[in-house]
């Protein structure tokens, strides 16, 4: 079959109904926008809804794809280098669900995965009654971040648990730090069960060589990346991308139309399928104004000393720290866990310690500059093939301002200069670091809890209790602590300092965090 790349099926099929004129006797109820013509503001929203439409003659249907949409993914497909390619409407979340879904058919499946996952995978682990086996992640010891587990946290995972169902891992994080995943899907693969990839973050990895290689490239089974994060699909639009024989994909297929609208958005998918013509009709020159832009902020942060910028670390530090004294780096300092850095995610901190990430960020946004987020230590600026030397410019000019007006504030003596802090994103459930790396299986399940059965008790007293709820600093939605586990005192010590640092949380019924549920009179692991 010939495959015209130039095409975006889906998106002129909706251009040719929009010009037609045709009468609507069908849903949307806003009649292709005419609801809103005499009404004021509409015309944000007109052109949109022009093509905001329903499954008619000539739009296809994405749960049962025969015609544009049928098309439009298998561009995608050959665009993306996967054998199938889905349309999510619902954002990486839906792919995310119906990946679990798909290999834990049973209650009580084992599904190995790390444990500074997005929310929406202990979602589908409840939605599935699965049981996780959490992996400890790797932590990357300059930086303090969570990244990947090492590829021996996994052999040992597996050897404990062969009757998995499959293993899902979270690449690139939200600081775009990654690396390659081929050991982990050979693994996998000699186990012949699936790798799952949350690549929510990395759409655009293996569209350049100067970025990242793909998961897919990398072998992994079943791929979700967000489109809309960084491409140019609009929000909630994402891919799903299979290869292989390993996952079930009529029952994919299924499980998808379970989790995703039967009424699912045309000017998303449409979005999706101009996302995908843009890289398949520029190919890896649509980057170019993107890195430019990345290449100017290099150069600026250089005549900044203030501001550091995170980096993965050199061959020749990795050397240096396993020769030093004879003898190798701790386990925690694991080469593999971090060896690639989205060029597209520049994660910078102040050297001096004085301006928290959160400080920070406050600062860029008073001077017109909104970062994707921010934590204790570091502020993520996120670049696209839409950024320019223009939005750059700007951010340095914030950046120089804000030293300087520190400067002209505070004598330099009352600057503290600090090492950047450990912030390890994860709590450890019940994983022993002097014993295996992962954990028992821990069920979920959607039972309620019993609201007799527990209390709300402050932050400070909450070491050693059972929590009962999740906190979930948000972005990123990786969540610290989750219903039924164990409160060690370094969670609880953290969940203060995010507290004090005005982090945001979902998950917790006192958003303030200044109290926590937990259960009552238990000290033992419970159920979620």
């Amino acid at each position: 079959m010939i495959i015209n790349r130039g095409k975006a099926p889906l998106v002129e099929a909706l251009l040719a109904y929009s010009s037609s004129d045709k009468k609507s006797f069908h849903v949307p109820g806003h009649k292709n926008g005419k609801a809103y013509e005499d009404s004021g503001g509409a015309e944000l929203l007109s052109e949109v809804m022009k093509i905001d439409v329903t499954e008619i003659s000539g739009t296809d249907d994405l749960h049962h794809p025969e015609g544009v949409i049928r098309e439009a993914q298998e561009l995608a497909a050959d665009c993306f280098g996967a054998e199938e390619s889905f349309f999510l409407v619902g954002g990486s979340t839906s792919g995310n669900l119906a990946m679990i879904l798909t290999v834990c058919t049973q209650p009580g499946d084992i599904l190995l995965l790390q444990r500074n996952v997005h929310k929406s995978v202990l979602n589908g682990l409840m939605l599935a009654g699965a049981k996780a086996v959490f992996m400890d992640p790797e932590i990357d010891e300059a930086s303090g971040l969570a990244v990947i587990p090492s590829t021996e946290t996994l052999r040992s995972a597996l050897t404990a648990y062969p009757e998995a169902k499959g293993v899902l891992i979270t690449s690139p994080n939200y600081y775009g730090m990654s690396s390659s995943l081929g050991e982990l899907a050979d693994l996998c693969h000699g186990y012949h069960i699936p790798l799952l990839v949350d690549e929510a973050h990395g759409a655009h990895f293996g569209m350049h060589p100067d970025l990242p290689e793909s998961a897919l490239a990398s072998g992994a089974d079943g791929v979700v990346q967000s489109t809309h994060k960084m491409l140019t699909a609009m929000t909630m639009g994402a891919m799903l991308h299979v290869q292989g024989e390993l996952l079930d994909r009529r029952l994919l297929r299924q499980r998808l139309a379970m989790v995703q609208s039967s009424s699912p958005s045309y000017p998303v998918m449409a979005s999706l399928d101009l996302a995908r013509r843009l890289l398949h009709a520029q190919g890896p020159s649509a980057f170019t104004a993107g890195f430019a832009a990345v290449e100017a902020l290099k150069r600026g942060l250089a005549t900044l000393p203030r501001f550091g910028l995170l980096q993965p670390p050199q061959p020749e530090q990795t050397a240096a720290a396993t020769t030093a004294g004879g003898q190798a780096p701790p386990p925690q300092i694991h080469a593999a866990a971090y060896m690639r850095q989205d060029p597209f995610k520049a994660v910078i901190y102040d050297r001096t310690g004085a301006l928290s990430g959160y400080g920070l960020q406050h600062a860029l946004e008073a001077r017109g500059c909104v970062p994707e987020m921010s934590d204790e230590r570091y502020v993520v600026l996120l670049f696209t093939l839409g950024s320019t030397e223009e939005d750059v410019n700007h951010l340095l000019w914030a950046l120089q301002h804000i030293v300087e007006e520190e400067v002209a504030s505070t004598s330099p003596e009352d600057i503290p200069h600090q090492p950047l802090s450990v912030l390890s994103n994860v709590s450890t459930w019940n994983i022993s670091r002097n014993t295996a790396p992962f954990s028992e299986p821990v069920q979920f399940s959607l039972t309620p809890q019993d609201r007799d059965q527990v209390e709300s008790v402050l932050v400070e007293h909450c070491g050693g209790r059972i929590a009962a709820e999740m906190v979930i600093p948000y972005p990123p939605g990786i969540p610290i602590l989750y219903s039924g586990e164990q409160i060690i005192e370094e969670t609880a010590n953290r969940l203060i300092a995010l507290r004090d640092a005005g982090a945001k949380c979902q998950g917790a019924e006192d958003h303030t965090i200044r109290t926590i549920l937990v259960y009552k009179n238990s000290r033992k692991q419970g159920t979620i």
